[in-house]
C-alpha cells in the first residue's frame, strides 16, 4: 500500500497541470466588446483619389466609441486633427457621431466599419481582457493609420 501511494503521488500532484492544460482557450465574440472605449490614433494620409507620389501629411484622431455588444457601434465624440485638405485645424463632427458595425472572430481579430462618407474600415484585435482594442485602418486606402482603444466604463 505504501509503495502504491508513492507511485501515485507524482501523478496526483501533476493532475492540476493536466486539468489547466485541458481548459479551452477563451473565445472572443461580438458580445465581449461592450462599453465605451477611447480611441487615440496617429498616422498619415493623402487626399482621396491622390495620384501616386502625392505627399503624405500627418493626421490624428481622438474618438469615443460605444460598442453595444451586438455588432453595432456609435461614436458620440470625435476630434480629427489635420483632415484631408485642412491646414492643421482640429475639427469635431456634429454631435451624435457616426454609426457602424463590428465583427469579432473567435481568435479576437475582427473588423470595425463606419457608415460614414469615407466608408472607413479598420482591422482590429481585442485584448482577451476586453479592455483594449488595437486598430489599423484598411479603408480608404490613402491612409497609414493605427491606434489603440481603451475601455473607460
Amino acid at each position: 500500500m505504501k509503495n502504491a501511494l508513492k507511485a501515485a503521488l507524482p501523478l496526483i500532484l501533476c493532475l492540476p497541470a493536466f486539468v489547466a492544460a485541458a481548459d479551452p482557450p477563451k473565445r472572443c465574440r461580438n458580445e465581449n466588446l461592450r462599453g465605451q472605449y477611447v480611441f487615440t490614433a496617429l498616422g498619415f494620409q493623402r487626399a482621396p483619389d491622390s495620384a501616386p507620389g502625392t505627399p503624405w501629411f500627418p493626421k490624428a484622431i481622438l474618438e469615443v466609441m460605444q460598442f453595444n455588444g451586438d455588432g453595432t457601434l456609435t461614436t458620440p465624440q470625435l476630434a480629427i486633427a489635420n483632415p484631408p485638405g485642412d491646414l492643421g485645424v482640429v475639427v469635431s463632427p456634429p454631435a451624435g457621431g457616426a454609426h457602424g458595425e463590428y465583427f469579432v472572430n473567435d481568435d479576437c481579430s475582427g473588423t470595425v466599419h463606419f457608415f460614414d462618407a469615407g466608408n472607413v474600415t479598420f482591422k482590429i484585435h481585442v485584448d482577451r481582457r476586453e479592455d483594449t482594442i488595437r486598430m489599423i485602418q484598411t479603408h480608404p486606402i490613402n491612409n497609414v493609420f493605427q491606434g489603440t482603444g481603451k475601455r473607460v466604463d
